[in-house]
């Protein structure tokens, strides 16, 4: 296993600041996830762990040493990429062993780690097999083991799964996760799907515009988000903004009420509206009330719920669980 630090890192592209500073601690065994939109400088930062760009100016250190100065392959650390990057003239096998290969391993030493990384990864009945003959899933845990048997201080994963479609993801997820409580590993892990960062990390940092917006628990983040952009950012479907001086606020710029927080009423509620368009989703159900007091808003409700458009339905918020933001998007407490 190893720690990681991140002081004052830097990274700019020509006169665009890419990176404006960032500093950050991952301790040994740590799953962290960075999250945030496109262009926000997550994969720039991971990729300037890994080695493959320089930082502008700050330090990287792995296990204490700075390695800025050092080529990714002595890093000690391994990357899966959202492209599988496999040979495909090679097998299973030796697209597993290629890189403990090149080192001057042993061959009794990379057969056994091969053996022990395609048992982890179910992988044992493809190791003759090319990867043009197996499944997007299956490319992509060839990928992470030819990772596992690097036996790294550091795994890096660059959006891995979002090549993949729905119910492959979800398994590749569950994979991922079991890896890590194997290896109790530490590993870095970019996406820009909140719900992979909900369900994998055990520490989530938030970045927005080559900056950490936040760093911490997923339940920490969902439930105490630091301004209006964290709130925004984390939780499916999206919190709800609505403009405080309709709500007669006089401190409050902005109100976040989460759409599982809302609770709906054919009678009587805080905001009457009606409903614009439901979403039957069998375990939950959207509707989106066009409200006089708060505009277009999301409800969730759990499980089915019968309505349909044209409705006149009272959304009323849970009061312990609204939130309020300044001017800036700063959290009110």
């Amino acid at each position: 296993m190893g720690s990681l630090r991140i002081q004052n890192v830097r990274k700019s592209f020509g006169k665009v600041d890419v990176l404006k500073g960032i500093d950050l601690f991952v301790d040994d065994g740590e799953f962290v996830v960075f999250v945030g939109p496109s262009g926000c400088g997550k994969s720039t930062l991971l990729r300037v762990i890994a080695g493959l760009e320089d930082p502008t100016s700050g330090s990287v250190l792995i296990d204490g040493t700075n390695v800025v100065s050092l080529p990714p392959a002595k890093r000690g650390i391994a990357m899966v990429f959202q492209t599988y990057a496999l040979y495909p003239h090679l097998t299973v096998r030796d697209n597993m062993g290629l890189g403990l290969k090149q080192a001057g391993e042993p061959a009794a030493e990379i057969a056994k780690r091969v053996a022990a990384a395609s048992a982890m990864l179910s992988l044992e009945p493809y190791l003759d097999r090319r990867p043009a003959e197996l499944s997007g899933g299956q490319r992509q845990r060839v990928a992470i083991g030819r990772a596992v048997v690097r036996e790294p201080k550091l795994f890096l994963f660059d959006e891995p799964l979002s090549n993949l479609d729905a119910a492959l993801r979800v398994n590749t997820r569950l994979e991922i996760a079991s890896l890590h409580r194997r290896l109790r590993s530490t590993m870095v892990y970019v996406t820009h799907d909140q719900v992979e960062a909900m369900t994998l990390a055990d520490k989530i940092v938030v970045l927005n515009a080559g900056r950490i917006e936040q760093v911490g628990a997923p339940m920490e983040l969902y439930n105490n988000p630091a301004n209006a952009f964290v709130a925004g950012f984390i939780g499916s479907p999206k919190m709800n903004f609505i403009d405080g001086a309709r709500l007669g606020e006089t401190r409050a710029k902005t109100v976040g009420v989460r759409p599982e927080h809302l609770t709906v009423d054919p009678s009587s509620g805080s905001w009457k509206g009606t409903v614009v368009h439901v979403e039957h989703l069998g375990a939950d159900t959207n509707l989106y009330l066009d409200t006089e007091q708060a505009g277009l808003i999301t409800v969730r409700i759990f499980g089915e719920y019968q309505t349909n458009p044209g409705a006149v339905l009272y959304a009323t918020p849970d009061p312990a669980r609204t939130l309020r933001f300044d001017a800036e998007g700063k959290r009110i407490v």
